[in-house]
C-alpha cells in the first residue's frame, strides 16, 4: 500500500452527482485542522494503485463554503485526462487525495470596498463563485452580488442555477441572498432564452439590460472571473479599458482573475 505524504489529507467521497457526460460534482469529508477562505483552490488526486505510481494532482476550486462540514468541488470530465479520466469515476467511500495548503486569487481580502460585486464564469469556473456567495462576508462588504455564467448548453448551467435556488433559502446566508443575489445564466450553442458570450453581452449592453442596471463604474463595482482563458483574457483587457485595477491578496484592487482551475 502506498504511503500518503505528510502534506496530503486522505479525505473520503460522501456524494457524487453527474449531470452531463462532461460534468459532475462530489463532496469530501473535511479534515478538523483543514481551513481556507472561500473562493480558493487546493491541488487534489487520487491515491496512487501501486507504489511505482505517481499521483497526479490538478488544481480544483473548492465550491463549499469555508464554514462548510464538507468540502465539494464540480469537475469537468476529460476522457484523456491524467486526472479526470478517473476522478469521474469515483464513488462513495473511495478516497481522494487533497494537499493540505489552499491558495488562490479569487477572495474578498483582494478586492477593495465596493458596492456590486460582479462573479464572472464559465464552465466549471462557476465553482470558486458558489463557494463565495454562500458566504455571509460577501453579503457584509456588498450592497449587491452578481454572478453570470455561460456553457454551451442548457445542461451544464443545472449546477449554477441549483446552488443559487439553494443560497437563496439557506438558513444562514438566504435572508441576505433573496434580494441581493442575482444570476444571469448564457448558452452559446442551445438556443436558450439568453444566448451569448459573456463579452458579447457587456459589449452590446444586454446583460446590463437584464439586470436593470447601467454599465461597469470603477468606483462602485468589483469583479471577480474565472473561467476559460479566452473569456478571463477577453473580460480582463475590457476592464483594464476602463480603468480597472487588477488586485492581489498583497494588494486589493477593482477586479480579480483565477488562472488555476480545471476546465
Amino acid at each position: 500500500m502506498a504511503i500518503i505524504p505528510d502534506n496530503v489529507f486522505a479525505e473520503t467521497v460522501t456524494e457524487v452527482e453527474h449531470y452531463t457526460d462532461r460534468l459532475f460534482r462530489f463532496r469530501l469529508t473535511r479534515p478538523a485542522s483543514f481551513r481556507f477562505r472561500s473562493g480558493e483552490f487546493v491541488m487534489i488526486g487520487l491515491p496512487p494503485k501501486t507504489e511505482d505510481d505517481k499521483v497526479v494532482y490538478r488544481a480544483y476550486s473548492i465550491a463549499s463554503p469555508s464554514w462548510d462540514e464538507t468540502i465539494e468541488f464540480y469537475s469537468i470530465k476529460v476522457p484523456d485526462g491524467p486526472l479526470t479520466e478517473h476522478l469521474q469515476k469515483i464513488k462513495t467511500g473511495d478516497t481522494v487525495l487533497m494537499r493540505k495548503k489552499p491558495t488562490g486569487t479569487l477572495v474578498l481580502d483582494a478586492l477593495l470596498p465596493g458596492k456590486t460585486l460582479w462573479m464572472i464564469s464559465t464552465g466549471t469556473g462557476f465553482a470558486p463563485f458558489a463557494s463565495l456567495i454562500r458566504d455571509p462576508e460577501a453579503y457584509e462588504k456588498f450592497d449587491q452580488v452578481i454572478v453570470t455564467h455561460t456553457c454551451r448548453n442548457a445542461a451544464e448551467l443545472t449546477y449554477s442555477i441549483n446552488t443559487v435556488e439553494a443560497v437563496k433559502s439557506d438558513p444562514l446566508v438566504g435572508e441576505f441572498a433573496r434580494d441581493r443575489l442575482h444570476l444571469v445564466t448564457t448558452t452559446t450553442r442551445e438556443e436558450t432564452a439568453t444566448m451569448g458570450r459573456i463579452t458579447t453581452l457587456m459589449d452590446d449592453g444586454t446583460l446590463y439590460d437584464l439586470l436593470g442596471r447601467g454599465g461597469l463604474d470603477r468606483d462602485q463595482d468589483r469583479v471577480m472571473i474565472c473561467g476559460s482563458m479566452a473569456m478571463l483574457n477577453d473580460v480582463k483587457s475590457r476592464l483594464e479599458d476602463m480603468g480597472f485595477v487588477e488586485g492581489a491578496n498583497s494588494a486589493p484592487g477593482d477586479f480579480v482573475v483565477e488562472r488555476a482551475f480545471v476546465d
